[in-house]
């Protein structure tokens, strides 16, 4: 695919944050936990956030707030990837983009406080101002209710069944508000806020260092040997060791933000050509904007079922033109290149 002129690259940290950070009204980007939904309207429905392979509600995995400057329309921008985690698949995916002009019906026009809130609670917001409700299990919408109380909402009769398992059974007939307290269904990603900075390019010095490292470890080889070498490495290795390089002074690096750049891969194999992007209903090219690095799975603790999430490289790409949409949630478009025969 064409590539725009380069720009800097953003990378993303998981980091541990006070929960009152991770809300909505501090345009968080953040890992796991419940979406910080930006417009409260619009949400995507149980249909748009079911697995394209399995039909299973999807966890949410990431979002990450990415707004264009210089466009009115898209002074909140956010974007929210959410992947399957049911044993046998763990593999579905989905991606969409939400945006907001300054003066809107959700938000402040002014900047969000740096100060913490006075109340000390952690409860869970279940209802938005727009008057949608929200699943107690998974924090999507949220249209069914409990036949028996009416109060608790579910995106799925599977999310109904587990939270009835776990308290809900107990709650369901008194007569107290028991929404802001939410047991731990085992279903969320653990949650972290994505911190930013900006990438530091590794110096042609440190890339010769690591060039005559390895050279320097094959002994006295000769002339011959080395040009065979050269010959038979594959386009497959190139790809692996500049992935390596790229991520080499950062290792802990679980997101790389550039819109329009190019994609760092992790394999030569399963690499989208043009076709394979497909337009935005708008009619706009989608473009490349934002990876997942496979670090963020040391993070995310999706393994007690021995069959979890995997991945090399979640790479979205989102309409070039970032149409507007007003309140609603586009999908765009996420591409998973798996860590197959790496050297």
């Amino acid at each position: 695919m064409a590539a725009r002129p380069a720009a800097p690259v953003e990378l993303g940290f998981a980091e541990t944050a006070p929960a009152w950070r991770l809300r909505s009204e501090q345009f968080p980007s953040k890992v796991g936990g419940r979406p910080a939904w930006l417009g409260e309207a619009g949400l995507p429905g149980p249909a748009a956030l079911s697995c394209p392979l399995c039909g299973r509600a999807l966890a949410f995995l990431l979002q990450l707030y990415a707004p264009l400057p210089g466009r009115a329309d898209a002074f909140h921008r956010g974007l929210f990837l959410f992947c399957c985690r049911a044993p046998p698949c763990c593999a579905g995916l989905r991606v969409f983009r939400n945006q907001l002009p300054r003066k809107n019906d959700f938000f402040s026009f002014d900047p969000p406080t740096e100060d913490p809130p006075p109340e000390t609670e952690d409860s869970v917001r279940l209802q938005l101002k727009s008057g949608a409700h929200l699943c107690r299990v998974c924090g999507c919408l949220g249209p069914k209710t409990c036949s028996r109380c009416h109060r608790a909402h579910y995106c799925s009769k599977e999310h109904q069944t587990l939270d009835w398992k776990l308290g809900h059974k107990q709650l369901c007939a008194q007569s107290d508000n028991f929404s802001d307290t939410v047991p731990d269904h085992n279903f969320l990603f653990p949650e972290f806020e994505i911190l930013i900075e900006t990438e530091d390019e590794i110096t042609p010095d440190i890339v010769e260092k690591e060039d005559l490292e390895i050279i320097g470890s094959m002994g006295e080889a000769t002339e011959e040997e080395l040009e065979s070498m050269a010959k038979h490495e594959s386009r497959e290795d190139k790809i692996f060791q500049k992935f390596k390089t790229k991520i080499a002074l950062e290792p802990e690096q679980i997101l790389r933000y550039g819109r329009g750049i190019v994609p760092v891969w992790i394999s030569g194999e399963n690499i989208p050509q043009e076709k394979d992007i497909p337009d935005c209903p708008c009619g706009a090219k989608r473009i490349f904007e934002f990876q997942v690095m496979p670090q963020l799975l040391n993070h995310l603790k999706a393994d007690r079922l021995g069959i979890s999430v995997d991945w090399g490289v979640l790479a979205v790409f989102t309409c070039a033109e970032s149409c507007r949409l007003g309140t609603d949630y586009i999908e765009e478009f996420v591409w998973k290149q798996d860590i197959t025969d790496i050297p």
